[in-house]
């Protein structure tokens, strides 16, 4: 199984979602998660490219696109890190993004919404549609957006600080039950 890992934004470019109190943002948290998740996969077996960028579909030429290069290689799963802000800061938990549910995605995203909730105990927003999120609408294979959990809350930021490993393993876990169920195993 061929899985890229897409860390959501980009260090130095775009930092993503920050949470000044904790001095920590989205970018390098979902960067060092990513890392993680491709290191269990590789020893699961699996295939793994991981890019993070700071284009998603060609709007900006100055850095790798993300979608055409998880449709060239081709990756059967494709995966965007992200990590949740709200203005309100008591909005916590984990979600999951998809273009559309009753799909392979869903199915995948159900698995690793699954494993994250359970796993690590963070609020349980569900698997949602996400049509217009562009690592959705324009990959060509089953694509989840995972957003971890709320930088924006303390207790969030503080799982988000403090479990990536956990993070990362659950992650991992979520796309091995997705790859043997759809293999009948």
């Amino acid at each position: 199984m061929k899985v890229f890992l897409n860390p959501g934004h980009c260090p130095g470019v775009d930092c993503g979602a920050v949470n000044n109190d904790y001095e920590v943002n989205e970018a390098v948290i979902v960067r060092e998660v990513g890392d993680l998740v491709g290191d269990y996969l590789r020893k699961a077996g699996c295939e793994v490219k991981l890019l993070q960028s700071d284009n998603l579909a060609g709007e900006n030429p100055n850095y790798p696109n993300v979608c055409a290069s998880a449709n060239n290689w081709p990756a059967d799963v494709f995966i965007s890190l992200h990590c949740n802000a709200a203005s309100a800061g008591q909005a916590n938990g984990t979600e999951c993004f998809v273009f559309s549910h009753w799909s392979a995605s869903d199915r995948l995203a159900a698995c690793i919404q699954s494993q994250i909730v359970n796993s690590l105990g963070t609020s349980d927003r569900g698997v949602k549609e996400g049509p217009r999120l562009i690592v959705l609408h324009n990959t060509t294979m089953p694509a989840v957006l995972v957003e971890l959990a709320f930088i924006s809350n303390d207790a969030d930021c503080e799982k988000l600080i403090e479990r990536k490993r956990e993070f990362a393993a659950a992650i991992a876990r979520g796309i091995t039950d997705y790859i043997a169920a759809e293999r009948g195993e």
